[in-house]
């Protein structure tokens, strides 16, 4: 394992044709660079993936599955159920073992102005490596998604930080640097959706709840009509998962409910989850080997399905 460690996580507009699909995994596929996860979803038509490296071994990997995704994808085409404004959609770049904020801060910002130049995508700065504050929020970048933003270039206004004044076919990029994002799953017992609802509007930052978390509450109907509280929390050192776990577990007391237990979906880095945690938090499940982010490195099975 590298002496200091980084992951990019890479989110492309293509969820269905398998060829395409195939080709931007096989691209991010470079030297010292490990894809630990690629799933794609048909109806998002998108693919999420996770790679581990060092700072040179992720930004290769992220150049060449970028520019086998601007080569493949067509926005003028693209249509599917997740925001989306380019075929390179998305790529931030995350501090691991041994790595700093402020290095993936300059990390993202380099990558962000060769991608611009080496392929001719409008590439926008967002989150920790925004040099704008107004673009600090992915969502305040992609609004309007790949239409709306080609009028606004088109008119002289949202400007890309890189590349031309034009969206074309091949749409526009945001680069970020952040913090790992955790995607926790709280199910409480009874089918109240409306009193998860609410747990989740007390809960979310946006509403005067915890700091660094959203939520939505919601029937969970895979699990035989109870519900959940669904939260990203997007610094785990602001809020982690202990405090976010019995947030929710006092607030469905107030509601006459009980936790009945929780997931962690997708992968975790190691700073976030303790020894203790995964029995204090009920989480089923859980499989280190396979979702601590750090581990991954060294594991040897595959990456995430793809279909």
């Amino acid at each position: 394992m590298p002496d200091e460690l980084y992951g990019v996580v890479p989110n492309f507009s293509e969820g269905r044709r398998a060829d395409v699909i195939d080709a931007i995994v096989e691209a991010l596929r470079v030297p010292g660079a490990r894809v630990v996860f690629a799933e794609a979803d048909p109806d998002h038509n998108r693919l999420d993936t996770t790679v581990l490296g060092d700072a040179e071994a992720v930004r290769a990997s992220a150049m060449a599955g970028a520019e086998t995704a601007v080569r493949l994808i067509d926005m003028y085409e693209h249509r599917g159920g997740h925001p989306r404004m380019g075929a390179a959609d998305v790529i931030p770049f995350m501090p691991l073992r041994g790595a700093s904020m402020e290095a993936c801060v300059v990390l993202a910002r380099t990558f962000g102005r060769e991608l611009a130049e080496r392929v001719g995508v409008p590439v926008y700065l967002y989150d920790r490596a925004a040099t704008n504050e107004k673009r600090s929020s992915l969502a305040a970048v992609r609004r309007g998604q790949f239409e709306g933003l080609r009028a606004a270039v088109a008119s002289g206004e949202r400007l890309p930080d890189f590349g031309p004044h034009e969206i074309g076919r091949a749409g526009a990029t945001a680069v970020g640097a952040r913090k790992p994002l955790i995607a926790f799953n709280v199910y409480l017992d009874g089918r109240d959706e409306p009193a998860a609802k609410a747990i989740a509007k007390a809960v979310r930052e946006s509403d005067g709840g915890l700091r660094s978390v959203r939520a939505i509450g919601f029937a969970a109907s895979d699990r035989g009509g109870i519900v959940t509280v669904s939260m990203n929390l997007v610094d785990h050192e602001v809020t982690g998962l202990r405090t976010a776990f019995d947030e929710v577990t006092r607030l469905a007391g107030e509601h006459g409910m009980s936790v009945t237990d929780s997931e962690i979906v997708g992968l975790v880095p190691a700073s976030a989850i303790g020894a203790d945690d995964p029995g204090h938090l009920r989480i089923v499940g859980f499989d280190p080997g396979r979702q601590v982010l750090e581990r991954l490195m060294d594991h040897d099975g595959s990456e995430g399905s793809l279909r």
